[in-house]
């Protein structure tokens, strides 16, 4: 009788006239699950119990006709397809009642042991189940958690197992649902068990230490070769294995100890010394012998006990002075001392004169019984051109066993003092700092000396690319000389090198082009001169540049010769230049040569035999 859903008909009819509109509901489909009241639609379960875990789904179909349903009426259908949603009404279920699984001895924490996963009929919530470990003797070494995704239970290892100990667990697992419907709880507890056996195998497992840590103590002055301490290992195995030891030499790098291989005896190789290395930390190695790589290791901590071997010395360094005025049984100076043995109950020093010093010496020592001593003056004035330097033996002994001494010595310097007391200098090296410059100023001095130096290296490379290249180099006196430019013509076919019409006609100098065939030695600007007029005397030609070079503010300080290249138009012998008679077309006649003198005889023999040589 629970209300499911209700439909409704509707009939386009005139419901005021007769039954025409009048709807009544009946079922066709959907029974004896379903039914539906005839006058409103309402359709209501038929049955108690309905379970959906046999069927989910039905499929329910209403007619509707009018006429009040009697026979002639017009009748249409609909189909209703009703959901059963689930309820927790199914406990969970183990499919068996008991469990095996198998987990080796050296199975890592927290690793799966297995999965085991009760049935709930319910879903989605109601099937949800939630794993415990309720009792066993396994309760602590296993755990169990619960996979959302899957509903199953994963029992994990909590503590590490060992065969040896164990090699077998029982545990009761039960699986409950979380979310209960009090609706149900008669129908019985919503949760189930079921036994779990574990079994655990046997591995090969690596000796194992009795400690996890040794600590060992040795006195600094032991023999070598003594045995200071002993480390054991056991193969856990049944078989029991033996073991062998060794020590990691990462760790004993000096190899200072070593251990027996048989029974782990570790002894002393090197000898030792407090002072030096109070602790040493070594690694022990256990390994099988029948399977090395079945090994384990454990660090041993030895401490060195000390010894007294070491005997008490200065403090530090002393150099004291005395003055020449000094007074007798005056305080010049305060020992103190060290010793780098340990002491429990502290160092107690005692001081004293060596033996060879207690008589004789010029000083006395007192002990002040507080690990110090005090050096006095013995007499009233000192002489430091009679005596520069004084060294003081001082012997010092400890108080513990065995008794340790040494001699150590003072030296006293003779120095000149004020009325104050105030030293002002001493024959050897003066105990103050000096009076000369400081470190820094030295330095500063050296900086300015390399920072000069490098101007007058930068200063002296600048003057010489300044400097002009001299117009005559001279290894004796530069003056009187000939400038030479060492230009050597192209000979009698060379018409391009030097325009010869020039020395005809001075006024077609250009003074601006410059020769072809070189390169221009000087840098000065050419001079312009005016040119000289039309059949201009010679003399005239030379007197009006001798004026000019006079005047001439780029010429050289000194004298020279100036060439102006000009023959003049007035030669009797006129032009004897083998490039103007280029210019003729007939032969040249050279017996002139001949009325010229002995001079020119050489030159008329020449181009006289030439002449000879044609007419032949």
């Amino acid at each position: 009788g629970t209300f499911v859903v209700q439909v409704t008909a509707t009939d386009a009819d005139d419901p005021t006239y007769g039954n025409s509109a009048k709807v009544v509901y009946s079922i066709l489909q959907g029974q004896p699950y379903f039914s539906v009241e005839s006058e409103t639609g309402i359709i209501k379960t038929a049955l108690l119990n309905m379970d959906r875990e046999n069927r989910e789904q039905y499929q329910v179909v209403i007619q509707a006709k009018d006429m009040g349903g009697q026979m002639g009426g017009l009748s249409g259908t609909t189909t209703v397809n009703i959901t059963l949603t689930d309820v927790n009404d199914n406990p969970p279920r183990f499919p068996q009642s008991t469990y095996q699984f198998r987990a080796p001895e050296s199975m890592p924490l927290d690793s799966p042991v297995g999965r085991i996963k009760a049935n709930d009929a319910d879903v989605d919530e109601n099937a949800e189940i939630e794993y415990s470990i309720t009792e066993g003797d396994g309760y602590d070494m296993f755990g169990i958690t619960t996979d959302k995704d899957t509903q199953e239970g994963i029992i994990t290892v909590k503590k590490a197992l060992d065969f040896e100990s164990k090699n077998l667990y029982i545990l009761k697992v039960e699986a409950t649902n979380t979310h209960v419907d009090p609706r149900f709880l008669y129908l019985g507890p919503f949760k189930d068990s079921a036994t779990v056996r574990i079994q655990v195998e046997d591995v090969d497992e690596p000796p194992m230490f009795s400690r996890p840590a040794y600590i060992m103590e040795v006195k600094e002055d032991v023999p070598l070769n003594s045995i200071i301490g002993t480390v054991t290992a056991q193969d856990p195995d049944a078989a029991k294995n033996p073991v062998k030891y060794s020590v990691d030499r990462h760790t004993d790098m000096d190899r200072v100890f070593n251990i027996n291989s048989g029974n782990g005896s570790i002894f002393t190789s090197k000898p030792l010394d407090r002072e030096t290395l109070l602790w040493h930390n070594i690694t022990v190695i256990a390994a099988e012998i029948n399977n090395p790589k079945q090994s384990s290791r454990v660090p041993v901590f030895i401490k060195v006990l000390d010894v007294n071997d070491n005997a008490p010395e200065f403090a530090m360094f002393y150099e004291t002075f005395v003055c020449e005025n000094a007074k007798a049984e005056q305080l010049i100076q305060t020992l103190s001392a060290v010793d780098k043995d340990d002491s429990y109950n502290g160092h107690q020093f005692s001081f004293s004169l060596a033996p060879e010093a207690a008589s004789s010496s010029n000083f006395t020592l007192q002990d002040n019984r507080d690990n110090t001593a005090g050096i006095f003056t013995r007499k009233t004035r000192y002489n430091r051109h009679e005596t520069s330097t004084y060294f003081l033996p001082v012997v010092i002994s400890d108080n513990d066993y065995p008794i340790q001494s040494s001699t150590e010595t003072v030296t006293i310097r003779v120095c000149a003092c004020d009325h104050r007391g105030k030293m002002l200098s001493c024959n050897a090296e003066a105990l103050i700092h000096p009076t000369g410059l400081s470190t820094g100023a030295l330095i500063a001095i050296l900086l300015c000396i390399i920072i000069l130096l490098v101007t007058v290296v930068l200063f002296a490379a600048l003057r010489r690319q300044r400097k002009k290249e001299p117009l005559i180099i001279s290894k004796e006196d530069i003056r009187d000389n000939i400038v030479s430019y060492n230009d050597e013509g192209g000979g009698e076919e060379d018409t391009q090198a030097f325009d010869i019409g020039t020395l005809r006609n001075p006024e077609a100098i250009d003074d601006n082009k410059l020769r072809r065939d070189i390169v221009p030695e000087t840098l000065f600007m050419p001079r312009r001169t005016a040119t000289a007029r039309d059949n201009t005397d010679v003399r005239d030609f030379i007197n009006q540049r001798l004026k000019e070079n006079d005047t001439d503010p780029t010429a050289p300080p000194y004298d020279s010769l100036a060439t102006y290249a000009y023959e003049g138009n007035g030669s009797v012998a006129e032009s004897l230049s083998s490039l103007e008679s280029v210019t003729t077309d007939g032969d040249q006649d050279y017996d002139y040569l001949s009325d010229w003198g002995p001079r020119f005889k050489k030159l008329a023999d020449m181009y006289g035999s030439m002449d000879s040589d044609k007419d032949s």
